[in-house]
């Protein structure tokens, strides 16, 4: 059943995102919650990795499928999935990173920002 978009808040979205990963069995998958952090660019950044480009794939179709269903919302943006080793799903409060392990380590997007409450979460 689709929401009203108006009932959908960002930590549903964020929670919506993370069943997508969990569909897809994303490795460490962490939310975190940068509400409280006055230069954030969204409510929620939704992070996870995977072995290869195929699962990447696999998990951003998964997480654009389930917040479809739920709200009807499409992201806003979505980028890297030509080379599927970082790609973006932009949800506007809701930001989706998932990279190949080893951009993932790379990176560090968690570590850019160490004051976001940190959430993790098992895969299914």
């Amino acid at each position: 059943m689709v929401k009203n978009k108006t009932e959908i808040s960002s930590t549903d979205i964020s929670a919506l995102v993370v069943h997508g990963i969990q569909e897809k069995k994303g490795n460490e998958i962490v939310r975190l919650d940068l509400r409280n952090i006055h230069s954030s660019v969204a409510d929620f950044f939704v992070i996870c990795h995977a072995e290869s480009s195929t699962q990447i794939r696999a998990i951003a179709d998964s997480v654009e499928e389930e917040v479809y269903k739920a709200t009807g919302q499409e992201p806003s943006r979505k980028e890297g999935l030509t080379n599927a080793e970082w790609v973006i799903l932009d949800y506007s409060d809701v930001v989706v990173h998932i990279f190949k392990t080893d951009k993932r380590a790379f990176y560090g997007i968690e570590d850019l920002w160490g004051d976001a409450e940190v959430k993790f979460y098992q895969s299914a």
